[in-house]
């Protein structure tokens, strides 16, 4: 059978985009919420749940870094969407005819320039995906959206402008997560990983704790903090690194950082998408 992976959004959004890119042939699951698609892998209904985690344009995805130390699985993989906007409308229309599109609020100003362009309106819609589908529900011929080719592809629309959008590099990371690690995978392009720390309470101990990866030459490519349980004194990092724990470099500068943390959890082992560069 298929592997299945759930997913937050419609049938065509950019995250079914980056399951059907990562993992070709596999099933999918929509899902409304992040948490719905976690509760689907711990429930069994999914193999994998595939998450954004960032965006070149945007940053973090909101509540993320929270959601994945909570969700008992474990990351398995990444995966880099590009995220290209087409203008898709009901087939026969014209673009002429258009007087708006929809679609989700963070599409509508990457696309300003081609919208003005036409002299288009943008209207903002709860999910791209959706708003294609409520499209061909509707029969509305002066209505467009912005969205992906699969959204357009899926639901019967015309695609009458592709890749418009202002910039070329607006690309988001995604993770897949499953309900066990797998230690033993190799990636051809090299290993990611992830894990979140507290450092202890004592002077310098962040600084400190970075250090072991320095000296041991392992390059860390995120690091970020957010506050824990309401407090402004409890901080926990965020933080992603090269290389694999059986790795002498990984292992040595992990041992270090355990020495000047009160909790370390490696959230997944991972092979490096070829595409971070």
């Amino acid at each position: 059978m298929a592997e299945r992976i759930a997913f937050q959004g419609e049938l065509g959004s950019y995250s079914h985009q980056a399951c059907v890119e990562s993992r070709p042939g596999s099933d999918v699951l929509p899902c409304r919420s992040f948490e719905d698609g976690i509760r689907a892998v711990r429930e069994g209904r999914a193999d994998l749940a595939m998450l954004p985690v960032e965006n070149t344009t945007y940053g973090r995805v909101a509540d993320i870094h929270r959601l994945l130390p909570e969700s008992g699985l474990r990351i398995v993989g990444e995966a880099f969407v590009r995220v290209h906007i087409s203008l898709m409308a009901l087939p026969g229309v014209q673009i002429e005819e258009l007087r708006k599109v929809r679609a989700h609020p963070v599409l509508i100003p990457q696309a300003r320039a081609f919208l003005d362009q036409y002299g288009i309106r943008g209207e903002a819609a709860a999910d791209s995906a959706g708003a294609a589908a409520e499209l061909a529900a509707s029969g509305a011929r002066d209505q467009g959206v912005l969205a992906s080719d699969l959204a357009a592809e899926i639901h019967g629309l015309h695609l009458l402008a592709r890749h418009i959008e202002d910039h070329a590099h607006n690309t988001t990371r995604f993770l897949l997560m499953a309900p066990e690690p797998n230690f033993a995978k190799r990636g051809d392009h090299g290993m990611m990983t992830t894990f979140v720390f507290q450092v202890r309470n004592i002077p310098a101990a962040l600084y400190k704790a970075m250090g072991g990866f320095a000296t041991n030459g392992v390059n860390m490519t995120k690091l970020e903090s957010y506050m824990v349980g309401g407090s402004f004194t409890a901080t926990q990092f965020y933080a992603d690194i090269e290389g694999h724990p059986e790795d002498p470099a990984v292992a040595r500068a992990l041992e270090e950082l355990d020495y000047f943390t009160d909790m370390l959890d490696i959230l997944g082992v991972y092979p490096r998408d070829p595409r971070r560069d």
